[in-house]
């Protein structure tokens, strides 16, 4: 909250609440009964809240709908996101969703969505933010009527993006707008499918390195040899740990102030949060 709600607004939402369980109350948890995962109260047997917790989480669908991401509980019988308890006679197994956060995924599943206890891993942390400001471009671009040439300037303005996530799943991604495209609205949806699936999986440094040295060729007739070889090096040393990604991105972002290039310009890779976040200086 101390330093997201300067970029973000945030909307809390208790399902528990809002169905009437009131604070303090009794505490609720996943159990599996007959082959179906049930919620239900700890001391009173009989307080089952599954098929609320769901009917709430469909009631929710018209404000989910315009946000651009979403913060889920740890734990929670209703908001856990994964490794939920589920108890099946008196041991429980950490295999379950809670109820509302499985609605909401189901509802949502392109939605960038993580649980609070995760954002303290730098990688999982810059991850879902970059999702965040990727699916809110997303929204931009198709709130308006658009093309098909606007999903691939979109593309190319997050190619660098992809590649240092999948190299192999950007060219998957880029071949479904290599296609003749005859319904725009099922290529949309299948490309953010596709995008945000990419996404998911964590950067690597080879990866970073292999998109660095990627953006670097566009400096190569422009930068001296000196400069050409601090970079190299500063590159190489991201590579085998001992600086982290932000500075080879800020040399980088130096000398394309010095020599500016369109495509990069319009890039989002070289920035693709606020740089006040500091995601970037653990990664």
């Amino acid at each position: 909250m101390n330093t997201l709600n300067h970029y973000f607004d945030f909307y809390p939402f208790c399902p528990e609440v809002a169905i009437g369980l009131g604070i303090p109350r009794e505490p609720i948890r996943l159990v599996m009964q007959d082959e179906e995962i049930r919620c239900i109260g700890t001391k009173n047997k009989n307080l089952d809240v599954t098929a609320q917790l769901q009917n709430i989480g469909d009631d929710q669908v018209k404000w989910q709908s315009t946000i651009s991401g979403y913060i889920l509980k740890k734990n929670s019988p209703s908001c856990g996101m994964e490794r939920v308890k589920v108890y099946s006679g008196s041991m429980p197994d950490r295999n379950g969703t809670g109820i509302y956060a499985k609605k909401l995924m189901d509802n949502f599943p392109n939605l960038p969505v993580e649980e609070e206890g995760r954002l303290n891993d730098s990688i999982l942390r810059e991850n879902f933010i970059q999702r965040v400001f990727f699916y809110e471009r997303w929204q931009s671009l198709t709130l308006k009527k658009y093309s098909l040439n606007d999903i691939q300037r979109f593309h190319a303005q997050h190619k660098y993006i992809y590649m240092s996530h999948d190299q192999l799943a950007l060219k998957q991604l880029g071949a479904i707008l290599a296609k003749p495209c005859t319904n725009i609205s099922l290529l949309a949806e299948t490309y953010l499918s596709q995008a945000m699936t990419l996404l998911k999986s964590k950067t690597t440094k080879s990866n970073h390195t292999h998109t660095l040295q990627h953006i670097q060729s566009y400096l190569k007739k422009h930068m001296d040899q000196d400069d050409r070889q601090e970079l190299c090096q500063t590159i190489e040393q991201y590579k085998n740990g001992y600086v982290p990604l932000i500075v080879p991105i800020t040399l980088l972002r130096h000398h394309f102030r010095k020599y500016p290039n369109d495509y990069i310009t319009d890039s989002f890779y070289l920035c693709p949060h606020p740089s006040e976040l500091m995601l970037l200086n653990n990664v």
